[in-house]
């Protein structure tokens, strides 16, 4: 599959501005952000790529600052290349270390997390996959069933599974992700994750005890009913992909008409990740 490659130049500007624009992005299909020099790289795949929405979509935010922004069409066989190229191991709240397979192991955290990086969202660099990861390090996890919404990579269900949960399922609409998914629970020795490409219509007709969901606004409104359905009572959900202002009072509205009451949240930059329960 291929991607097309946005690098937007944005300097000088706010960092609140940078997210409002990459917010703006991620609703129109953009699945994965890379912080550079003087700016950002925006990934989407070729066949979700609109120029013409693009454009409309930018008009307001060249009003409120300047940016300029460059197309590159990145195929698939080099997707692998860039992410080595760029791809650095971090820490999560000092428990929790994520690396490529192409990283030194670090034995003295408690958690280690191996990611193949490939293009799939959810490698715990972006501000939302790590609140939801220290979040995560909060709860309680064993025996528990889980529901990863959006996996990604399957970061959060393979957190899940080191803090004992014993039936995962994770989810994602991109074969890339699902296929990901699938290679990474490999690569850290879980047998827990059973991965399903498709969308809310491939969650199973279960009853879950965690729901994790770090995707966007636009579809966890969409998706919010479904999750109330499959989460037991007194279950907790996880949700991130979205700003404290205004996405946080839109989603906790949402949520109370299906009996999901807002419990906590974090915040980083402008993005949030918030604690709900049934």
């Amino acid at each position: 599959m291929n991607y097309y490659e946005l690098l937007f130049t944005t300097m000088p500007v706010e960092s609140y501005q940078e997210d409002l624009l990459i917010n703006e992005l991620a609703e129109i299909g953009f699945d994965t952000f890379e912080e550079v020099d003087l700016g950002f790289k925006a990934y989407i795949q070729a066949t979700d790529f609109n120029r013409e929405l693009l454009e409309e979509r930018l008009e307001y935010y060249h009003s409120l600052f300047s940016f300029t922004y460059e197309i590159n069409l990145i195929p698939q066989k080099n997707w692998n290349e860039v992410w080595e190229n760029n791809f650095e191991p971090i820490e999560i709240a000092n428990k929790i270390w994520v690396r490529a397979t192409f990283h030194q192991p670090r034995p003295d955290f408690p958690f280690e997390i191996v990611i193949d990086p490939k293009m799939a969202f959810g490698t715990g660099h972006h501000e939302t996959t790590s609140m939801m990861l220290e979040m995560m390090l909060d709860t309680d996890f064993a025996n528990k069933k889980v529901l990863d919404m959006g996996c990604g990579t399957g970061i959060l269900a393979i957190l899940a599974s080191k803090l004992a949960a014993d039936d995962i399922t994770a989810i994602d609409y991109d074969p890339v992700c699902y296929e990901s998914t699938i290679e990474n629970a490999e690569l850290n020795g879980i047998k827990e994750i059973k991965a399903i490409c498709g969308s809310k219509e491939a969650i199973p007709t279960e009853q879950f005890d965690i729901i994790l969901a770090n995707i966007n606004r636009n579809i966890l409104l969409e998706q919010i009913a479904r999750y109330s359905e499959v989460l037991k009572p007194n279950g907790e959900i996880y949700f991130s992909g979205f700003y404290e202002s205004p996405d946080l009072d839109i989603i906790k509205q949402e949520a109370a008409k299906y009996d999901l009451n807002y419990i906590s949240h974090k915040k980083t930059k402008e993005w949030v990740a918030a604690k709900f329960v049934k």
